[in-house]
């Protein structure tokens, strides 16, 4: 299992344990999916920190 899956596990797991009901509980777990996600690809290697803050980095502005 690569490490963006167990980020992604993690973050769920963390909003499952902190569920007490409805709308609200689940933002709270897609909110950490999201952000477990993250932190697994960037953990990975997939993600940069550079390519977060500066998206359009590589295009040439007008």
């Amino acid at each position: 299992m690569s490490t963006a899956a167990v980020g992604l596990l993690a973050g769920m797991a963390l909003g499952f344990a902190g569920y007490f009901g409805g709308f609200w509980a689940f933002l709270l777990v897609l909110v950490l999916g999201v952000v477990g996600l993250i932190v697994g690809r960037l953990l990975e290697g997939d993600l940069s920190v550079d390519s977060l803050l500066h998206p359009r980095s590589g295009e040439r502005r007008r």
